[in-house]
């Protein structure tokens, strides 16, 4: 049975995880090592786990950040296994390899409570660990990915971003639902924008950003595309399918750095999420309400999970219906967009639920391995 926050029934541990989080935790979190943490632009991923580390810390504990660069922008003690960030080989597989390897070598060497994995590989080491391991899927677990994670030892702590994340992938041992969250800081907007719709995604066919094009020009509307482009794929699809669309309505933006593509949210009227595919959440979402800008959306994956249809943004059921979503989307109150993210998709929300399963994870395997009258010693 599970609660509506996305977790499991726990009751018969939750008084083991109680006891311990009466102290602070020893959390190491890994990343992988394309990026840094937070993202100097576009990234999902480098930015809610930026947030969860310094929402951790402000609840008291302690986390080790694991990755690769020279520096962190978070409040983390920051481990590196390579003062080169490797996004120049993000397909390639070695690099990663290299990188668990070497964490996975750090850890026998310290002491951690429970270690959080953000990669693709640390999983299936997982179960060497002398501690419990925490795995956030942050992609759609279908195919491939769906045949690596079924696969992964029953000991690793699978977290979905999403109900829809879960449906997908019902093969799956999944132990909680937990959605992203994020900080509401600087200025958020007190009525709505008259700018134009913002698309900002990465340069891809299930982003839909040829959709955007068609659906800003049908509504008469001036629209910014600003996207991601590093890999070689998004630089053929930019440049042989975005371009030729391209005229004076939409001003393209390559690559924006953090500071642009939060102004870029801030002047939309709207945020456009023309997807193709079931997105297993869409952080961008979350970030466009903290700034009071609603959000027009096709119903697939994560979509009614994060945004309140007729409150928050506009959910349409066809490619059709987008033109007038966007128009729909101009009467909703931008305070209600960021009182929804305060509300559902805080910091200190995610902080929370990721706390009561390090807890639970940890209850459970000292339960597990300690003798019959020593459970409650072993905790501490």
């Amino acid at each position: 049975m599970e609660s509506p926050n996305g977790h499991r029934g726990h009751s018969a541990n939750d008084h083991l995880a109680s006891a311990v989080l009466a102290r602070p935790l020893r959390i190491a979190m890994i990343m992988p090592p394309w990026y840094e943490v937070p993202p100097a632009g576009y990234g999902g991923l480098e930015r809610v786990c930026a947030s969860l580390i310094d929402g951790l810390i402000d609840r008291g504990h302690h986390v080790t950040l694991f990755g690769a660069g020279t520096r962190t922008g978070t409040k983390a003690r920051f481990v590196s296994t390579n003062e080169e960030l490797q996004f120049q080989r993000l397909l390639e597989s070695m690099p990663e390899l290299v990188h668990v390897t070497q964490v996975n070598e750090m850890l026998e060497r310290e002491t951690f409570d429970v270690v959080h994995d953000h990669t693709t590989v640390g999983p299936v080491t997982a179960a060497r660990r002398r501690v419990p391991s925490v795995v956030t899927v942050h992609g759609c677990p279908t195919g491939e990915l769906n045949d690596y994670l079924s696969r992964v030892d029953d000991s690793v702590a699978l977290i979905a971003i999403s109900h829809a994340q879960r449906r997908v992938a019902p093969n799956l041992s999944w132990t909680s639902t937990i959605h992203h969250g994020i900080e509401v800081d600087g200025p958020v907007k007190t009525a709505p924008s008259q700018g134009p719709v913002l698309w900002l995604g990465r340069f891809d066919p299930e982003k839909g950003p040829d959709l955007a094009i068609e659906a800003c020009r049908k509504a008469d509307l001036p629209l910014v595309l600003a996207g991601k482009c590093n890999q070689q794929s998004e630089w053929r699809y930019l440049d042989e399918v975005i371009r030729p669309m391209l005229g004076p309505d939409v001003e393209l933006v390559v690559n924006a750095d953090r500071a642009r593509s939060d102004a870029l949210l801030m002047v939309a009227r709207s945020l456009l999420m023309s997807i193709r595919w079931e997105e297993p959440f869409g952080m961008v979402m979350i970030e466009a309400m903290a700034k009071g800008t609603p959000v027009v959306a096709l119903r697939r994956g994560s979509i009614p999970e994060v945004i309140l249809h007729g409150r928050t943004g506009v959910i349409c059921l066809d490619e059709a219906d987008l033109a007038d979503g966007l128009h729909e989307a101009q009467t909703l109150d931008p305070a209600d967009c960021v009182a929804h993210v305060r509300t559902s998709f805080s910091v200190e929300l995610m902080a929370q639920r990721y706390e009561r399963v390090y807890g639970r994870l940890i209850g459970e395997r000292a339960r597990r391995t300690a003798p019959l009258n020593a459970v409650g010693r072993s905790l501490f």
